[in-house]
């Protein structure tokens, strides 16, 4: 035993001494409890409190500064040690430091924008302005405030199962703030606020980090709240040697710890119960090793277990303690907002997709507001859920913070079998004529040039309004039943034809959303298709023959479903694309025009069987309506791709645009194995039946003509998916490779 045992024991003696003399409870030692911080290496504090709750003791404070002050507000609230096991077991710890929201959160036109650049640049003034931080906080804010949605009105921490207090910092000045009151989950985030990982949090009116800045073990603080036996849980590094400094970041932190370890010179001498786990081999960010880190922690604690089992005091019972509960569903009675100036209130709850007195699933909830942050319009979402008075369920109480930055410089580069080489450089610009607008314009350079440029003023459940125009153009060896008849190609013996194709498209456009995940298209379309060729002389032999130089008029619809968690590798979700195009007017080389119509649509479902393999089942189709003498529009199946223009439509097992015909379906399925992370391998088939009319013959519901089958592996990098992809067709009894790097635009 020790010379502090002995003292503490002796202190001990005496107190019971005078309870025995006075018999009067509240002369009974008050035991605090406090955490430092250390990021991951906080999860050591989980096996203290286990062994803490084991022995019956029983804390009247808590202190903590960063993941301390996490997981000491969440055990304030009234989880025990065992269940904040349970909870950090099964936490993504990935997913809410990196802040990923699900694909299926962003709205259509911004699921593009995620999967075509590699590199997103935000500037105003014509000056590059980085964001304060990688991670915004906001999934992290999510979890904590279901997790503490029991206490949620309480305001002034005192009043907590188990009172409490965190430290954090004021950015502007480097002074300590103490957070005793006011919103729990943001009181904690702010503690919790790692610079360069979270950005800073606004309390009032102050700008606040971590509190490891300025106090990371908050000892002096917790006596003075009339502690008289205080445990002390550290998780701070030492100081690394020359041998492990050899980056800069590992320099950085030595150099924060300077202070810090000082500190804790003076601190571990007022500990009267210090427990120091042994983190040594873990770091801020070791969260996958979450399970080993809590275990060390109750070894620590196990090592103090004698003098832990003489704090179990006998204590007065406390009036009935707020319980954590399991919320599955909330009721939204009413949403209040501030903060917003250039966007709407009905454009934030629009997002939401929140209505009054609505009952929904908390997971419902969450994907709301990962919708309005993946606008990208907003820094931050701070809300409450407090109980509205007289009714069951809460009110929405919501600051939001406008993101200032409205300008982006984005860039991408790509290769396939079609295109060729390709760089990317897009100019977005968000409110440019109203509050709600965003404008985009893609510049692509290589072997084919190319633009696409989108206008749209997005107005969520009402109908918004847009406008595209682009244009596509590329030089292939193509299937000639798509520009010839059978009369032509008889007389003139091709099979194939090397032709040059430029697409221009121009639509206009309304929008909305309706059921919450379908957008519903209506609008005018402006098509100019021209096509020519030097394999066939035009008039005179030094010219090119023109098979088509054609403007097309018409009217559109297209529903459109996705909740593919991922485009290019989806692991579960939904999509269905349906299109209906009624060509009403064509000039040019077309004579007696005569209009028709175009109808397609795609399905697919994805799920995954297990952590690395997953399934993506699809069924495809189309047909045409009314004249069907035009050709140039008809359905082409060939080749891979995500981004095909018109009708053309992927068919491994054949080149591009080797399949022609009014009509088509197709069938496939991918089976998509990740042999570690992010490298695929995939094995496809593909069956389709492609011809004029079939949907007259009854040929579509017949054994399929044409397969194709695929052995794929995929890198999938900031850059895009780099595929490489070997397909062989029974029918030709021949292969053909296709190659892919970058993202698909």
């Amino acid at each position: 035993m020790n010379f502090k045992t002995i003292i503490l024991s002796l202190f001990l003696l005496i107190s019971f001494s005078a309870k025995a003399q006075n018999e009067k409870q509240e002369d009974t030692p008050k035991v605090g409890l406090v955490l430092s911080g250390g990021g991951a290496k906080g999860l050591a504090h989980i096996g203290v409190l286990k062994v803490i709750d084991s022995l019956g003791v029983k804390v009247d404070y808590i202190g903590g500064t960063s993941m301390g002050a996490i997981i000491g507000a969440i055990y304030a609230s009234g989880y025990s040690g065992k269940q904040l096991d349970s909870i950090f077991q099964v936490v993504d710890f990935d997913n809410i430091i990196k802040d990923d929201l699900p694909r299926s959160s962003t709205a259509f036109h911004e699921r593009n924008n995620m999967e075509k650049y590699a590199v997103k640049l935000p500037f105003n003034d014509f000056k590059i302005k980085l964001p304060s931080a990688l991670s915004r906080g906001q999934n992290t804010y999510s979890l904590l405030l279901k997790l503490l949605l029991h206490v949620n009105e309480v305001d002034d921490f005192t009043k907590l199962p188990i009172p409490f207090f965190c430290i954090a910092t004021n950015i502007e000045n480097g002074q300590q703030v103490m957070l005793d009151k006011g919103n729990l989950t943001q009181s904690i985030m702010a503690s919790g606020a790692l610079p360069s990982l979270f950005q800073p949090v606004r309390i009032n009116d102050e700008i606040l980090i971590d509190g490891g800045v300025v106090n990371n073990y908050p000892i002096d603080e917790l006596r003075a709240k009339g502690m008289d036996i205080i445990i002390g849980v550290d998780v701070q590094d030492e100081l690394a040697n020359r041998d492990e400094l050899t980056s800069a970041p590992e320099v950085l932190l030595q150099i924060n710890n300077f202070r810090t370890i000082n500190d804790m010179k003076l601190k571990v001498k007022k500990t009267d119960v210090y427990i120091k786990p042994n983190i040594k081999g873990f770091n801020v960010v070791s969260f996958g090793e979450g399970s080993d880190i809590i275990e060390v922690g109750k070894y620590a604690a196990l090592s103090k277990l004698n003098i832990l089992r003489q704090l179990t005091f006998e204590k007065p019972e406390k009036k009935e303690k707020l319980k954590p509960q399991v919320i599955d569903s909330i009721k939204i009675n009413s949403v209040f907002v501030e903060g917003n100036k250039n966007y709407t209130r009905s454009y934030i709850i629009g997002k939401l997709k929140l209505k009054n007195d609505e009952k929904i699933s908390y997971k419902a909830f969450n994907k709301g507001i990962n919708n309005l942050l993946a606008t990208n319009n907003f820094d931050s979402f701070e809300y409450q859920l407090k109980n509205t008075k007289g009714k069951e369920g809460y009110d929405l109480i919501a600051s939001v913070n406008e993101t200032q930055v409205n300008t982006f410089l984005k860039l991408g580069v790509h290769y396939d079998d079609l295109y060729k080489s390709a760089a990317l450089i897009n100019l977005t610009k968000k409110r440019l004529l109203f509050n709600n607008d965003m404008a985009s314009l893609d510049i692509i350079l290589g072997d084919n040039v190319r633009y696409n440029f989108e206008y749209l003023i997005d107005k969520g459940f009402y109908w918004s309004i847009g406008l595209r125009s682009r244009y596509n153009q590329f030089s292939k060896n193509i299937n000639a039943q798509l520009l010839l008849d059978d009369t032509q190609i008889t007389t003139t013996g091709l099979n194939k034809i090397d032709v040059e194709l430029e697409d221009q498209t121009n639509q206009f456009y309304l929008q909305t959303l309706f059921r919450k995940d379908f957008a519903l298209s209506l609008g005018l379309e402006h098509k100019r298709l021209e096509i020519h060729s030097e394999t066939i002389s035009g008039n005179n032999p030094n010219d090119d023959f023109l098979f088509e130089k054609t403007d097309y008029l018409s009217l559109f619809g297209n529903l459109k479903l996705d909740t593919y968690d991922n485009k290019y590798f989806p692991k579960r979700g939904v999509y269905f694309n349906g299109d209906l195009h009624i060509y009403l007017y064509a000039s040019g080389f077309v004579e007696d025009f005569k209009d028709f119509s175009i109808a397609k649509a795609d399905l697919g479902y994805a799920f995954s069987v297990s952590d690395r393999l997953a399934f993506n089942l699809q069924t495809h189709g189309g047909f045409k309506l009314g004249d069907k003498s035009n050709r140039t529009l008809d359905f082409a199946l060939g080749g891979y791709g995500n981004n095909l223009i018109n009708n053309f439509i992927p068919f491994l097992g054949y080149d591009f645009i080797s399949l022609t015909g009014n009509s088509y379906v197709k069938a496939s399925i991918t089976a998509d194995y990740e042999v570690f992370k992010k490298h695929h391998i995939t094995l496809e088939g593909n069956w389709a039946n492609i011809d004029n009319n079939i949907f007259d013959s009854g040929e579509w519901f017949s054994l399929p003509d044409y397969r194709g089958y695929a052995l794929g592996y995929a890198i999938d990098t900031f850059l895009g998916p780099i595929q490489a992809k070997y397909s062989y067709s029974p029918e030709q009894k021949e292969s053909t490779w296709f190659f892919n790097i970058g993202f698909w635009f």
